[in-house]
Order: C-alpha cells, then sequence, then structure tokens
C-alpha cells in the first residue's frame, strides 16, 4: 500500500532529509548569486536523473508532445530540474527573496484590480501552478503589504516537511495543509475579506475531467467555488523566471468572470497552458498530471460493467 503524504518517518526519510539539509545549508553560506545557479546544476546533474525527475519529464513531454523530438524533451527535461533546484534553495533564501521581490516590479491587467479588491476589503483568490517559481508571486505581493494564506500539500517526507513548510509561513500568511481541516482554515480567511492562493495544476482523482495542454485532467474546483460562494475575485498570477535565472517577470493576469466553476476553472487551466506553452521549461513536468491509467479506471468504475 503507498504510504500517504507525511505519514510515518522511516530511515530513508530521515537519511534523505539529513543529506538535503546538509546540501540547503552548505549553499546557503553562499553568496544569493552563486547558490542559486549551483542549487540548479546539482538538480539537473546529480538529482534529476537520479530521482527518476528527467525520465518522467520527459514521459510526460511525449505524451502532450507525441512529435516533440526526443532530443529536445532531454533539454528541456534537464532546464526542469534545473529550475526545480533554483526554486527550491529560492524559497529556503526567503531573506534575500522577499528584498529581491520588494525591488521586482509586478505587472499585468489585474494589479489594479488587486489594489480594489484591498481596499474595499473584497476577497481574492489567486491561482497559479509549478510555473517558474510559484512562491514569487506570492513573495512579490507580501512585499508590498498583502497578506496572502494558502493551501500546501505535505511532503512524503515527513522529516523534510517539517522545515520545508517553515520557508513557505515565512513569506508571509497563514497556510494550511490540503485537507478538510487546511481548507476550512482557509475558507475562514477568505470570508474574512482575505487573499488566498491556490495551485491548479495537481493531478485530483475525484476532481473535474478538464482540458489541459490538450489532454483530460482531473482538476480541483474549489478555487472557482470559493471564489463564487464568497464573490471574491478569481485571479491567475505567476512568476515566470526570466533569462538571467536569477529575476523574475511577476505577472497578474485579469480577474476571471463568475460564471459557474467548471468554466471558470477551465479559464484557470488554459491561462496556465498558454505560458507552458510559451516556455515549457518552466513547468514542473515531473508532476504525474494526467495519470491516464488512473483515469481509465475512474472511467470503468463510472460506467459499471
Amino acid at each position: 500500500m503507498k504510504r500517504r503524504p507525511n505519514e510515518g518517518r522511516t530511515r530513508q526519510d530521515w537519511a534523505v532529509d539529513r543529506a538535503l539539509r546538509l546540501l540547503i545549508g552548505s549553499l546557503l553560506r553562499l553568496p544569493y548569486r552563486w547558490r542559486v545557479p549551483l542549487m540548479g546544476a546539482v538538480t539537473r546533474l546529480l538529482v534529476g536523473p537520479l530521482a527518476g525527475y528527467n525520465r518522467r519529464a520527459m514521459e510526460n513531454l511525449a505524451y502532450v508532445f507525441p512529435d516533440m523530438p526526443r532530443e529536445r524533451r532531454r533539454a528541456i527535461a534537464r532546464a526542469v530540474s534545473d529550475n526545480v533546484g533554483r526554486t527550491l534553495i529560492e524559497n529556503y533564501s526567503t531573506p534575500e527573496l522577499m528584498a529581491r521581490m520588494a525591488e521586482n516590479p509586478v505587472e499585468g491587467p489585474g494589479v489594479a484590480a488587486l489594489e480594489q479588491a484591498r481596499a474595499s476589503g473584497r476577497p481574492v483568490v489567486l491561482v497559479t501552478g509549478h510555473f517558474g517559481n510559484y512562491e514569487a508571486p506570492r513573495a512579490a505581493l507580501t512585499a508590498r503589504g498583502y497578506s496572502i494564506g494558502g493551501l500546501y500539500r505535505p511532503m512524503n517526507n515527513a522529516f523534510f516537511n517539517e522545515h520545508y513548510v517553515a520557508t513557505m509561513e515565512r513569506i508571509g500568511g497563514p497556510i494550511f495543509p490540503r485537507g478538510r481541516r487546511g481548507l476550512a482554515g482557509l475558507v475562514k480567511h477568505v470570508r474574512g475579506g482575505g487573499f488566498a492562493v491556490l495551485l491548479i495544476d495537481q493531478f485530483m482523482y475525484d476532481g473535474a475531467l478538464l482540458d489541459f495542454m490538450g489532454k483530460p485532467a482531473p482538476t480541483a474546483l474549489s478555487a472557482a467555488e470559493m471564489a463564487l460562494k464568497y464573490d471574491a475575485l478569481l485571479v491567475p498570477f505567476y512568476g515566470a523566471r526570466n533569462r538571467d535565472g536569477l529575476s523574475f517577470t511577476i505577472t497578474v493576469e485579469a480577474p476571471v468572470p463568475h460564471s459557474d466553476a467548471e468554466t471558470m476553472t477551465q479559464a484557470l487551466n488554459d491561462s496556465l497552458d498558454a505560458r507552458v506553452r510559451r516556455d515549457p521549461a518552466q513547468w514542473l513536468w515531473i508532476h504525474r498530471r494526467w495519470k491516464p491509467h488512473r483515469q481509465s479506471m475512474r472511467a470503468a468504475a463510472r460506467t459499471g460493467p
């Protein structure tokens, strides 16, 4: 039986956590401009191949882009692992990340909508994906005085989860573990006129079967449902990594018009889809986003013999 996230503490988990603590702790002693690309290189050259990240990314790329040449898929997979490493050490470098995001411009048609919502006390549900550094836009808004709560998925490794959650908490705003109790905490925050952030690009077995990258993808409707229930703005935002590998283009898109939860969520998928197609190396292709085998099992269970 597969172990549930954050359930149990094995010796292997402890060993992996100690190795990661040593690596992260050592890199944090280096100047920011060195530690970020170095962690990217370590993940691209060592962690990605050993952990199977590169293989999984290539499989997902082949599923979505069957005509893409193998060498192109390989190059994207390596770049994905590099971005994973950079993102991880950036999020552990909270003081430096926050200082940089305070100076980093925030652009897009949704900026004025956020300012108006904050002034009027209207809640906002911000939505992003595992693209670029997904914490960068939250850090940029936090540095500008916004308090943004969020949900997170606990790591399978409970030892690592303890300090990883602490990095998210330091960026600002209350965060809650995914699940019924965590969602209740986030709802309370939103109901009081707060801002929340949710990630839209994780496989949800019981989610609505919507399109993402041209494939059916079970997707949670919770962001749109929350926006409808509490009359909150539903706003996509992103932190795309720039070519220098250290700075970001922080974009707040226009709010998604209220209609019904599935239509609104499909609009969120389409927003992320467009960004991934423009720069596929910035999205987390190592996620098991589609799981076509499990989808076919779900379809069979619903239709019956």
